[in-house]
């Protein structure tokens, strides 16, 4: 096996603990992992030593993180340090509260170390701007580079006009029509599926995700499930995130379909996604604008020129919202969490005298 496929660039100088090589996150169950590396694919587990003390601030692996491992050739080895991430697509867990009643606002990570988001939205009932809006935004904040595809256009007789309405909001993004059924449009595609290039794929239950990669693989390698039809809304097909190689040499990470999207550390995104208005609030006459009724309004303004639509102007005040409400939260949480850890400390020390 040639882990260089896998992005996996092993050492050029004798490491500090030669029983320490580097590998790939392809897959995570609960609290094991599975990892490529020169010994082709094994099971792992985190070394508690590492990741569980109080002052750990090691970061917990993903799907598609580089991580050092501790190898054990007869039984799980030992993953002892997470490599830094070059991208990482995050959203917030409010650990199974409502967002009014939320106590603990925490960052889960989703992918890691990918260069291209496929945004994938289906041509059908479902179909919905305000959805991929907010995955662009997450996209953006991630660090690769967001690639917008509907799906199943060949079961809209609308196909034009939707893809208008996309690229309308899709400030900087290619955005590109396929069918994984008929092979229209996947052509298109073909500039992104570059050897040793990492591609994850985000969307709601139903889109295709699976057929489109079954599709570019050319063979199926993930199974497949039909959508309801009477309200277009699909099951989970995939059960858990999980990085493949295809033939091709591009490596693909699949997600479970997610029906709830929160942002987190969303700041950078939002401008990336919502550019256009970003630009428009630093050209009102007064610094302090509301963009309510102000004299001078560039935002009321461009709405009134038909340059800037009022259901973009909403979905850009929602998102900074949501995205304010959840810095506030995690600030508050990270600076408790950092006062239980001293004082934790200090009773420790306390103990020892």
């Amino acid at each position: 096996m040639n882990i260089e496929n896998y992005g996996i660039t092993l050492p050029t100088e004798p490491a500090n603990d030669p029983a320490f090589i580097p590998a790939r996150v392809t897959a995570v169950h609960r609290e094991r992992y599975e990892i490529i590396c020169q010994y082709g694919e094994i099971a792992a587990r985190l070394k508690s030593g590492v990741y569980y003390n109080d002052a750990a601030d090691t970061l917990f692996p993903t799907v598609g993180d580089y991580v050092m491992v501790q190898y054990n050739n007869s039984g799980d080895s030992l993953i002892v340090q997470t490599l830094p991430r070059k991208s990482t697509f995050s959203r917030n867990d409010f650990s199974g509260h409502g967002a009014a009643y939320v106590k603990t606002v925490l960052e889960q990570t989703v992918a890691a170390n990918f260069d291209y988001v496929f945004i994938m939205a289906s041509l059908n009932d479902d179909f919905n701007v305000k959805r991929i809006e907010r995955y662009l935004t997450m996209a953006w904040q991630s660090g690769a580079q967001p690639v917008i595809v509907l799906t199943k256009a060949d079961l809209s007789a609308q196909v034009a006009e939707q893809l208008r309405a996309v690229q309308q909001i899709a400030i900087g993004v290619e955005v590109f029509a396929i069918s994984a059924r008929t092979g229209d449009g996947l052509a298109q595609l073909t500039n992104y599926l570059e050897p040793r290039k990492t591609i994850v794929f985000l969307g709601s239950s139903g889109v295709g995700k699976s057929s489109l990669v079954n599709a570019l693989a050319g063979e199926e390698i993930m199974k497949v499930s039909e959508i309801r039809e009477d309200d277009a809304k699909g099951r989970h097909t995939t059960t858990h995130r999980q990085l493949t190689l295809l033939k091709s040499g591009v490596m693909v990470i699949d997600t479970p379909g997610m029906r709830e999207l929160g942002l987190w550390d969303a700041d950078a995104g939002i401008g990336e996604a919502f550019s256009d208005v970003e630009s428009l609030l630093g050209r009102c006459k007064f610094s302090d604008c509301t963009h309510a009724n102000e004299p001078g309004c560039e935002v009321r303004a461009a709405m009134e020129r038909g340059e800037l639509l009022e259901d973009r102007w909403k979905s850009y005040q929602q998102l900074k919202k949501e995205a304010l409400f959840v810095s506030d939260k995690a600030a508050y949480m990270r600076e408790r969490q950092q006062w239980h850890k001293s004082l934790s400390k200090t009773i420790r020390q306390n103990k020892k005298r």
